[in-house]
């Protein structure tokens, strides 16, 4: 593929290509589920009519596959449009983040309250996007040290900030994970990274570890 030649890296270029772009993945995400749901069907008729095992493997390494291929699509449309807040006072992140981590991880909160003006149904599906690339990334804990979610307040008053901490998450390397774009992983990260700050946030790293700051009201 040859890369973007001079005419199209004005800025106006760009952003037509990238509408066009984002367009041209929502129709490719609606045709790789309807791929899926064909294999899905495939599978379901190779069961009844006792297909050897291998058939079955294999259809459901397709399914699998087209799935995963149209999750991805899916986060790259997503980041590629406007997001639409509908942010509520008073909504408590600690609540959130822990909806977002999941049973399966606990998050450590420092004393104190964190209420601020968030939209909670798209900062928890942002936070839980950071929470299963960090886990990912940690090898659930298998690899390192174990991933350590924590929760703590910085600043008084109208700077009050709550900074939330996946320790032993970022892999050793010198490259910002949220602006790294590289796979599905890189996908996600960017698009919460992108929630975050639609919020008022910011997003951060160093090595091992991953940082979220959001404006608390008090």
């Amino acid at each position: 593929m040859k890369p973007l030649t001079s005419e199209l890296r004005d800025e106006e270029s760009l952003r037509k290509l990238g509408s066009a772009s984002v367009q041209i993945v929502h129709d490719l995400k609606n045709q790789l589920n309807g791929l899926k749901l064909y294999a899905t069907l495939l599978r379901k008729r190779l069961e009844k009519s006792g297909a050897p095992s291998e058939d079955l493997e294999t259809v459901g390494k397709i399914a699998s596959g087209l799935d995963r291929a149209a999750s991805d699509m899916n986060t790259l449309v997503r980041l590629g449009r406007p997001l639409e807040l509908r942010r509520r006072p008073r909504t408590d992140l600690a609540q959130i983040l822990a909806s977002a981590s999941g049973a399966g991880a606990g998050v450590e909160a420092a004393p104190g309250t964190y209420e601020g003006e968030f939209d909670a149904a798209v900062l928890t599906d942002a936070l839980r996007g950071v929470c299963e690339e960090a886990a990912s990334a940690n090898g659930a804990g298998a690899q390192g040290p174990p991933l350590k979610i924590t929760l703590r307040r910085e600043g008084s008053g109208e700077g009050a900030r709550a900074v939330v901490e996946w320790r032993g998450a970022a892999r050793e390397t010198d490259t910002d994970p949220f602006d790294s774009f590289a796979g599905g992983r890189g996908l996600r990260l960017a698009l919460a990274a992108k929630v975050i700050r639609a919020h008022g946030g910011e997003v951060s790293h160093e090595r091992g570890t991953l940082y979220a700051r959001l404006p608390l009201e008090r």
